[in-house]
C-alpha cells in the first residue's frame, strides 16, 4: 500500500510540473471576423493561424449539410484507370474526382464498387 501512494504522489507531482511548463507556453489567440483558421483535430496540438489560399476555397452554397454536419460526396468524372496484378487475381482501380474536389484531391477507388454505385460514370 505504501508503494501505491509513493506513486500517486510522484505521478501528481510529475503532472504539476508538465502543466506549469505549459502554461507559461500557452498564449490566448485572439481572431478577427474573415480570419482564416485551421484546426488541427489532436488533443495535443494548439489552434494556429493560417493564410488561406483563395483558388482552394469551396462556396458554401453547394454544400449541402446535414444535422450531424457532414455532406455526402458525390463523384463527377472517371480521370484514369489501372489494373494491379497481384499473384493469383487482379484489382482494377478508378481515379475518381469528386464534387467540390480539385483534381489534385482525386482519390483512386475500387471498380467494381464505383460501377455498382454509380454506373452513369462508365457510360
Amino acid at each position: 500500500m505504501e508503494k501505491v501512494k509513493l506513486i500517486k504522489e510522484r505521478l501528481k507531482t510529475a503532472q504539476s510540473r508538465q502543466k506549469s511548463y505549459l502554461d507559461v507556453r500557452r498564449r490566448d489567440l485572439e481572431f478577427k471576423e474573415d480570419d482564416w483558421v485551421l484546426l488541427k483535430v489532436s488533443p495535443m496540438k494548439d489552434i494556429m493561424k493560417v493564410v488561406g489560399d483563395p483558388s482552394t476555397i469551396v462556396p458554401v452554397k453547394t454544400i449541402e449539410v446535414n444535422e450531424e454536419l457532414s455532406y455526402e460526396e458525390v463523384p463527377v468524372a472517371i480521370l484514369d484507370r489501372q489494373v494491379r496484378k497481384l499473384r493469383n487475381k487482379e484489382i482494377a482501380s478508378v481515379k475518381v474526382l469528386w464534387q467540390n474536389q480539385q483534381v489534385e484531391e482525386a482519390t483512386w477507388e475500387a471498380e467494381e464498387e464505383m460501377r455498382k454505385k454509380y454506373p452513369h460514370l462508365f457510360e
